[in-house]
């Protein structure tokens, strides 16, 4: 059942076909009832026991179409089981996965005569109708693996006794893979017990004696005889799991989970580990569920559960024919009742909405030429408006332009003015300073030349340079004045010159001398 289904339904009504019994479940909340009724706002789920049907494995080739799958399945199981051509069985398959498998795909098959389904749930359908979901009960052990209850990895095997069936399942990696009905029901264990003991004994006071009664304390004399038949049960187990073990190839079980449908204080699992050598434990599990102060069927908590599982986490494998019935729109009788009664709407309807649609225009026109009224007088006021604000933009636009002129204008005679009173006298200082230091090293200046360029095109910084032209009668003075002013100047003036030239006619040399103001 998925989420969406949960949804649209109050409870799930759990059934035990074989005994009558059924259990209601609302939030969590598990009660045995007696009076279970047709409702359809509950979802109602049961089981098949093993006994009941046919199980066995089926190959086919991968290369059969999704569609004709289940035709194929159905033939195969026909002539490989041998079944009855006159009987039309329901089938029922999961898929299981063989990684060594290349050429075929294989599959559980489960098998059951459709008239052992109708006896079985004949009392169920006369009280409830219908019943949604009905599995093979071996199949209710994955919700254990879904929910976490138990480890998923390993080989475990399931053993369950009911009064009319008791079976051996086996799951591996949390896979369903084996399950076998053996012929240890409550009511064949009562036929066997009897024999042991040599007396008729009530199955009333054994089934008494089973729930009651502590195999570890009891004084009963019941208790050598149920022991000698447990050892017998055990021993059939024992002996189906070494074949199993064999024919499926496991090298080890990992846990033998052991329990009955009844409320027993003998611990089954206990002898169970001394039988069978097996780590065993029962089906206690933390199933998360409240119930009433009696005991309920671990079925119907599994039951439960299943109902639970997105669709991913559960096995598809329902063997219903008791489906609830068609919602009132999809039955064929619902559908002409619903075409009826909407061609008589729709005839009333016709002239009525024609009616309602020529006022409905009606009023809308009027409402729109009210509308259109008020909008164009907003226009036309917005249109002299926007006029006279063009007219205002046109005059500041003029007053603008002007002063940003008259601003140009002033900002030039601005830098002129600055340049004259900073960048000349700078110039005279710098000639100034200079001139100290020249007459020092006896070198005279024959020209000067002061120029400002910008760096590059992009950028808006100077260059200021100075050109001095130097002349003195002794080379080494240049020379020398270079490296003092250099060392004098560093960080604030850059010296460099090119050459120091020599004339024969004045006895002189000469040189220019570039300062550059960093």
């Amino acid at each position: 059942m998925s989420k969406k289904e949960q949804h649209a339904f109050s409870n799930v009504l759990s059934i035990n076909p074989y005994k009558g019994a059924y259990v209601s479940a609302v939030s969590n909340f598990l009660n045995e009832t007696t009076s279970a009724t047709y409702s359809k706002e509950q979802y109602v789920i049961s089981y098949l026991n093993t006994k009941s049907f046919i199980n066995s494995h089926i190959s086919v080739s991968k290369n059969i179409p999704e569609e004709d799958l289940y035709d194929a399945i159905y033939n195969k199981a026909y002539d490989e089981l041998g079944l009855d051509q006159a009987i039309m069985y329901q089938l029922q398959y999961i898929e299981t996965f063989d990684a060594l498998e290349e050429e075929n795909r294989s599959f559980h098959v489960f098998i059951i005569d459709p008239m052992v389904v109708d006896d079985v749930f004949k009392d169920v359908v006369e009280k409830v109708k219908y019943v949604d979901y009905i599995l093979p009960s071996p199949l209710l052990y994955k919700s254990l693996y879904s929910k976490d209850l138990i480890e998923s990895s390993g080989v475990h095997c399931f053993v369950y006794f009911q009064e009319n069936d008791t079976f051996i399942t086996i799951y591996n990696e949390k896979n369903f893979i084996y399950t076998k009905s053996i012929n240890y029901s409550f009511l064949q264990m009562h036929e066997r017990f009897c024999e042991i003991y040599g007396e008729l004994v009530e199955y009333e006071d054994f089934i008494n004696f089973l729930s009651n009664e502590d195999l570890k304390t009891t004084e009963n004399i019941y208790k050598s005889h149920i022991i000698k038949l447990y050892k017998e049960i055990f021993s059939n187990i024992n002996d189906i799991l070494t074949y199993v073990k064999r024919a499926l190839d496991i090298e080890k079980i990992e846990c033998v989970y052991i329990d009955t449908q009844l409320k027993s204080l003998t611990k089954l699992d206990e002898m169970a580990e001394v039988e069978l050598s097996i780590k065993s434990s029962s089906f206690n599990f933390d199933y998360g569920f409240e119930s009433d102060d009696h005991y309920v069927d671990h079925f119907h908590s599994l039951m439960y559960i299943y109902t639970t599982l997105p669709q991913e986490d559960k096995y598809e494998c329902n063997f219903t024919t008791y489906f609830r019935p068609p919602s009132f729109t999809k039955r064929a009788s619902g559908r002409a009742i619903l075409l009826a009664a909407a061609s008589l709407v729709l005839a009333f309807l016709y002239p009525a909405s024609y009616w309602t649609l020529t006022y409905a225009q009606s009023l809308q026109h009027k409402l729109l030429e009210d509308e259109y009224k008020s909008v164009h007088n907003i226009k036309v006021t917005r249109e002299a408006t926007v006029k006279n604000r063009e007219a205002d933009k046109t005059k500041v636009s003029t007053l603008l332009a002007a002063e940003e002129n008259e601003y140009i204008d002033k900002k030039n005679t601005l830098i002129k003015i600055h340049d004259v009173k900073v960048n000349y006298p700078m110039k005279a200082e710098l000639i100034h300073r200079l001139t100290k230091d020249l007459n020092r090293y006896s070198v005279k200046i024959e020209s000067a030349f002061y120029s400002e360029a910008k760096e590059s095109e992009k950028s808006s910084s100077l260059i200021k340079e100075l050109k001095l032209g130097l002349v003195s009668s002794n080379d080494k003075k240049i020379t020398d004045l270079i490296k003092y002013l250099t060392k004098v100047y560093e960080g604030k003036f850059h010296f460099s010159i090119a050459e120091i030239s020599y004339e024969n006619e004045s006895k002189l040399y000469f040189g220019e001398l570039k300062v550059s103001l960093l």
